[in-house]
């Protein structure tokens, strides 16, 4: 007995098997066949013995259909066969299913265009092109394609799928050369993936897979797919100059090591960071941005990166003007900075400046603190913000491991409670709490000392000095 799929039988139906399956006639043979062994319950699986089929290359898929096809006496395209095992993923069965549907549509003979069209697919050649604008940072020409070939049927998500795959061939292309040999690609396409594995680094290569990763899951679930996809092709376009991480960290290192001071990255940054220096293929690694409307730029192999500035550690810098020109007065201490948070009525970040903060150094430019436990992560981070905005500076603010002094409401609680303290110790108060059973000490205020009107202090006259005594 062949059960097919048999992971859709329901659970009655796997225990109702058990019994069986336990001790089954010697006549009796079971082949349960399925694509999800997860869905298979334990108790059934324990009763078999498993067989995984593995998936079939790509070469012998496509040996095997064209004899197919030579017993049906249907001629097939070369290109044609490869497309629908590409397709199949290794499946054979899928495999028989296509090649029987580009047979009905081929009407004798089965090529590569109908194949395409049947699949929704685009044309290799074009998404080359595609993926090359992008890598330029071209946004019109990118969008200009992938408007075309939406029109010649092509479905975007499948256009974004095949851009995925491109990235990841290149990807492999690097690290192993010896694919590009593969007797199951085009030549064009094997030279023309030669060279812009070439011409791509392989930081290029890994941010371009996460971000249309994850753009094709965007566009899946997007109520319009190719308005999602463009929006992948501009965001892959508009980042296709930015060099990689551990380039701003080196340059940013080598310049501040080095004078400390605002320094140029367009001799530290080229090409040749990310690609391969005299590459045939006119791409740039990283390629210049997108034109913006009415510019045109020429391609080069050479990036211009914009200056990186290198801030010395502990020493301020001045900000640009638009952020110096709402510059307040610089804090010289924690006290300082609280009454400032309080002026610019960020009520938030001075609560949290009040309760984490354990403060360890504190000088105009820097501090250095200890956050309490249940202290915001950002916090740091904020503060420096907030205080650039303020002051018009730099500042580094930094967390420590040193214990710190207490934070401000430890300390006012602790003053509350000295105070609390005096109070209770002064005979009015301790009068008073006896006149009144039951009675207690709620908050400690420092009232405004009486004013009388006049400068030094002195009464005008004994009438008035007498006058706010009684009152």
């Amino acid at each position: 007995y062949i059960i097919d799929e048999v992971h859709m039988l329901s659970t009655a139906a796997f225990n109702g098997l058990l019994k069986t399956l336990e001790e089954p006639p010697a006549h009796v043979k079971f082949i349960f066949a399925t694509t999800e062994i997860r869905k298979v319950p334990v108790t059934v699986l324990s009763r078999c013995q498993r067989f995984d089929l593995r998936r079939v290359p790509a070469e012998r898929l496509c040996a095997h259909l064209e004899a197919i096809a030579a017993k049906e006496g249907v001629r097939c395209d070369a290109d044609a066969l490869a497309l629908i095992a590409r397709a199949a993923e290794g499946s054979v069965r899928d495999a028989l299913s296509l090649l029987d549907q580009a047979i009905a549509h081929a009407g004798g003979e089965v090529r590569a265009e109908p194949v395409r069209a049947m699949l929704g697919l685009a044309d290799r050649g074009q998404v080359f092109d595609l993926y090359e604008q992008v890598m330029r940072g071209e946004v019109g020409a990118a969008l200009a394609l992938l408007g075309a070939q939406y029109e010649a049927g092509a479905d975007p998500l499948s256009v974004l799928a095949d851009m995925l795959d491109i990235t990841h061939w290149l990807t492999r292309l690097k690290t192993t050369p010896g694919i590009a040999d593969d007797v199951t690609l085009p030549e064009a396409e094997r030279e023309r993936g030669r060279a812009m594995a070439a011409a791509l680094g392989m930081p290029v290569l890994v941010r371009c897979w996460q971000m249309l990763l994850k753009g094709l899951s965007e566009a899946r679930a997007a109520p319009q797919p190719l308005a999602a996809a463009e929006m992948v092709l501009v965001r892959l376009c508009y980042v296709a100059d930015l060099p990689p991480p551990a380039d701003l960290v080196q340059r940013l290192t080598g310049a501040a090591g080095a004078t400390g001071a605002a320094g140029s990255a367009g001799a530290a940054g080229s090409a040749g960071a990310t690609g391969a220096a005299g590459a045939s293929m006119p791409i740039a690694s990283p390629a210049p941005l997108a034109p913006r409307a009415g510019e045109r730029r020429a391609l080069s192999g050479r990036s211009q990166a914009p200056p990186v500035e290198a801030v010395a550690l502990g020493v301020p810098s001045p900000l640009p003007a638009p952020i110096a020109a709402a510059v307040s007065v610089v804090p010289a201490d924690f006290a300082a900075l609280l009454q400032l948070a309080g002026e610019r009525r960020d009520g938030l970040l001075k609560g949290k400046l009040v309760n984490y903060v354990h403060l360890v150094h504190f000088e105009p430019g820097r501090i250095e603190f200890r956050p309490a436990a249940g202290a915001p992560a950002d916090l740091a981070a904020n503060l420096s913000r907030c205080l650039a905005e303020w002051t018009g500076m730099r500042w580094m603010v930094s967390v420590s491991a040193e214990p710190g002094r207490p934070t401000e409401a430890m300390r006012l609680a602790a003053v509350q409670a000295a105070s609390h303290d005096e109070a209770a110790q002064h005979p009015l108060v301790q009068a008073a709490l006896e006149c009144f059973p039951g009675a207690g000490i709620t908050a400690v205020r420092d009232l405004p000392s009486p004013d009388f009107g006049v400068e030094d202090g002195t009464a005008a006259s004994g009438d008035a000095l007498e006058g706010d005594e009684e009152a």
